[in-house]
């Protein structure tokens, strides 16, 4: 039993990163129907910024703001500047829908370059002043540390901000109503562009936040957060591409999934597990968990 709890644990921990991402995937998505593998790219770039902002003022959580806020801008930037011009060139052309998953995989590959420029392909050290050892029940460890404890807390804080903001603001109507409705949308004087674009920004802020708060427990560098990547997107498929909710509850899921794996399987399958189960859930339920078949929900 206490092994069980412990494996719980753990995959609550990593599952609210993964919720992280997938809620970034999840949110570009319903605004632009584009699949964005360039999220790992802004995320392992607003994370550099953010160990930079570190080592200049000297305090990590200072630095998770500053990370966040880049992440907003690198992420706003990339939609206006590549995919808003790309989508309008496209339209009406055979490449309309393919065209902008190639640029999101040509802007991650920029990325990579261009980090590996600035900072080499070295492991590098995004420490948090967080003990990463698990804390002690009587004269039991458990594998759960206050630096998982932040990691939840802060995952949690994020998310529920954008609860709020969705469910709660003109705003969070405004994202909705274009996303689902964009033409009519634009006739009520709704500026659809403008919303998709801070779209994007929340995208790139919730993927920063997720690569400061992940990268702690690893180690930064140009790659490090592919791993990130895939599992954001599968989270997303588990819950529902379509659902916010999902994102989230994808992201738990699999987080938990993969802490069993590892606890009574072994590491060895880890990766291609995430595969196993993407396959499985797109075969036996395309749409997701919380996902409509024939309709969106707005």
């Amino acid at each position: 039993m206490t092994i069980f709890f412990n494996t719980l644990l753990v995959g609550f921990s990593s599952g609210a990163i993964y919720s992280l991402m997938s809620l970034a995937l999840v949110l570009v998505w319903r605004s632009t129907r584009v699949v964005n593998f360039a999220a790992a790219g802004q995320a392992i770039l607003s994370t550099y910024i953010g160990y930079e902002a570190m080592k200049v003022l000297h305090n990590y959580w200072l630095s998770i703001p500053v990370a966040l806020l880049a992440g907003a801008l690198i992420s706003a930037g990339v939609e206006a500047i590549v995919m808003r011009p790309l989508a309008k060139r496209s339209k009406g052309t055979p490449v309309e829908a393919i065209a902008p998953v190639i640029a999101t995989l040509g802007i991650l590959g920029l990325i990579r370059s261009g980090v590996g420029l600035i900072w080499g392909n070295s492991f590098l050290q995004y420490t948090s002043p967080l003990s990463s050892k698990g804390y002690t029940i009587g004269h039991t460890t458990i594998p759960f540390s206050p630096l998982n404890a932040a990691i939840v807390i802060g995952a949690s804080v994020v998310l529920a901000i954008f609860a709020i903001i969705f469910k709660f603001t003109r705003l969070g109507l405004s994202l909705r109503a274009a996303s689902f409705q964009p033409e009519i949308s634009r006739l009520s004087g709704i500026r659809v562009d403008l919303i998709r674009t801070i779209g994007w920004a929340f995208a790139g802020a919730a993927s920063a936040v997720a690569g400061a708060l992940v990268t702690p427990t690893t180690y930064l560098s140009p790659n490090s957060l592919d791993l990130l990547l895939v599992s954001g997107f599968v989270a997303a498929v588990i819950g529902g591409l379509e659902s916010l909710i999902g994102a989230v509850v994808g992201g738990l899921v699999l987080g938990i999934g993969f802490a069993f794996i590892l606890q009574y399987i072994g590491t060895s399958v880890t990766f291609s597990a995430a595969f196993i189960i993407l396959i499985i859930v797109l075969l036996l339920r395309p749409q997701g968990i919380f996902g409509v078949r024939r309709s969106r929900e707005a």
